[in-house]
């Protein structure tokens, strides 16, 4: 009973003081957010204002600028720890491992991720997304995102010692994010055209699992090997 408060009040104390840091830096919260809302408000003024175009390429470019938005805050994730020696003292922790980086892409989660579900419906209204789409919109960002900060947590970790590691971050992850992008679209086009998508959310969903599962450990391992 112990052991199990101590891993909660471990949990708890991590992503407190992360979600802490995050809210003294604003630009860790803002930037990322409004990135994505001006990706998605240039698409209807380069492309133009045809309905019809916009409401078939939406689900592209909200998940699109969800992706870049989402890497535009990882390469912070770590990082910080690294460069005062906090990420060393999580490494020597008593605590496992795989809690405390829990607790992190958690609290990058609630900074990037969240913030993006909770806006997409209204920027969804500038590129004519279909009123049925709405909810595949909603059930693919939030399976999916979270997929996002996983995924992205494994490249920081492989890239956190580097001093310019945002372009190898890129190339690493990017083609991990494709199949999230692919379902989680198709899922969307599904539903607006009145079609099933339960089998993209089955999908996304298996993807999630994986992440949770395996992400933590191989986020782990190269942390352990980065910082030696």
């Amino acid at each position: 009973m112990k052991r199990q408060f101590s891993y909660s009040r471990t949990f708890a104390v991590v992503l407190a003081r992360d979600l802490k840091i995050a809210f003294k830096n604003k630009g860790d919260i803002f930037n990322p957010l409004l990135f994505f809302i001006i990706v998605i408000t240039l698409f209807p003024l380069g492309i133009g204002p045809d309905l019809n175009t916009l409401a078939k390429i939406a689900a592209g470019i909200i998940w699109v600028a969800a992706v870049l938005s989402a890497m535009l805050s990882l390469e912070r994730l770590f990082k910080a720890d690294f460069d005062d020696g906090s990420l060393e003292q999580m490494l020597l922790s008593p605590q496992p491992l795989t809690l405390i980086i829990f607790a992190k892409v958690f609290a990058h989660w609630l900074i990037t991720g969240l913030p993006v579900i909770l806006l997409s419906p209204l920027l969804a209204l500038l590129l004519n997304l279909p009123d049925n789409a709405y909810g595949a919109l909603m059930l693919t960002l939030l399976l999916g995102t979270p997929i996002l900060s996983l995924v992205g947590a494994i490249g920081v970790a492989l890239t956190v010692a580097l001093k310019k590691g945002g372009v190898l971050l890129s190339l690493l992850i990017l083609p991990l994010y494709i199949p999230v992008l692919i379902f989680s679209t198709s899922a969307i086009n599904a539903a607006s055209l009145n079609m099933a998508y339960d089998g993209h959310l089955a999908i996304i969903s298996a993807l999630l699992a994986t992440s949770l599962t395996l992400a933590p450990i191989a986020i782990g391992a190269s942390l352990r090997v980065s910082t030696n």
